[in-house]
């Protein structure tokens, strides 16, 4: 009887979890909104902070709670017609987290140690590195994301372009290391319809040792 209990209990916590979960909420930036300038303006990342940030978050909390009613109710057409929002909602909420983290007042330059000798294995050199992701993402049609991202099986490092605010692991399976907002609300203020010059400028502030970190992490 114990035995059973205790296999019953185990199944009943993480459903109580998923019941009572925590709403998602705005992460805070690891720096003030101007730390970033003469690169990106303090104007640029307040809005795209504490709007558009906010708004995925504050929308994917609501798609989250109309799908766990469906799920309720069984309702699998309900379910079906919600993944899209949930795509587009949960996506711009995880691809900001990381966007944030991935950029830094003291950035800049080039990696260190195993990210470095990494990159100069899958690429030939930093700069073929740059030039790379800079072309891939300066090629998004629309809005997007360009990426540095780690396959897992092959053991290598990868670029890819995301459309919209497709994630990256979720639509490639490719594990995000570093990625590249091209949507026109990251830049437009500041740089007007020239994305290229955007990101020759993103490179100043990129935070080499976060993203050394994350590659550190999904290579154990």
């Amino acid at each position: 009887f114990f035995s059973s209990f205790r296999s019953s209990a185990k199944l009943v916590a993480p459903l109580g979890c998923l019941v009572s979960r925590q709403k998602h909420t705005l992460p805070d930036l690891p720096y003030d909104y101007a730390a970033l300038e003469p690169h990106i303006n303090a104007e640029i990342m307040q809005l795209h902070h504490s709007k558009h940030h906010a708004t995925y978050v504050n929308n994917l909390n609501v798609v989250e709670e109309k799908y766990k009613e469906a799920l309720a109710k069984g309702d699998v057409t309900t379910q079906v017609s919600l993944q899209p929002a949930l795509k587009f909602n949960g996506g711009g909420h995880i691809n900001h987290t990381i966007f944030w983290t991935n950029l830094s007042p003291n950035g800049g330059g080039e990696p260190k140690g195993e990210l470095m000798e990494a990159i100069k294995r899958d690429f030939g050199s930093f700069a073929n590195f740059k030039e790379k992701l800079t072309a891939i993402s300066v090629g998004v049609q629309g809005s997007g994301w360009g990426w540095l991202g780690y396959n897992k099986e092959q053991g290598r490092l990868q670029i890819a372009a995301c459309a919209n605010q497709d994630p990256l692991q979720g639509t490639t399976g490719l594990i995000p290391l570093l990625g590249i907002d091209v949507w026109e609300h990251a830049y437009y203020l500041q740089y007007k319809n020239v994305r290229p010059d955007y990101l020759k400028a993103i490179w100043n502030v990129i935070n080499w040792e976060n993203v050394s970190s994350r590659y550190a992490t999904c290579k154990k």
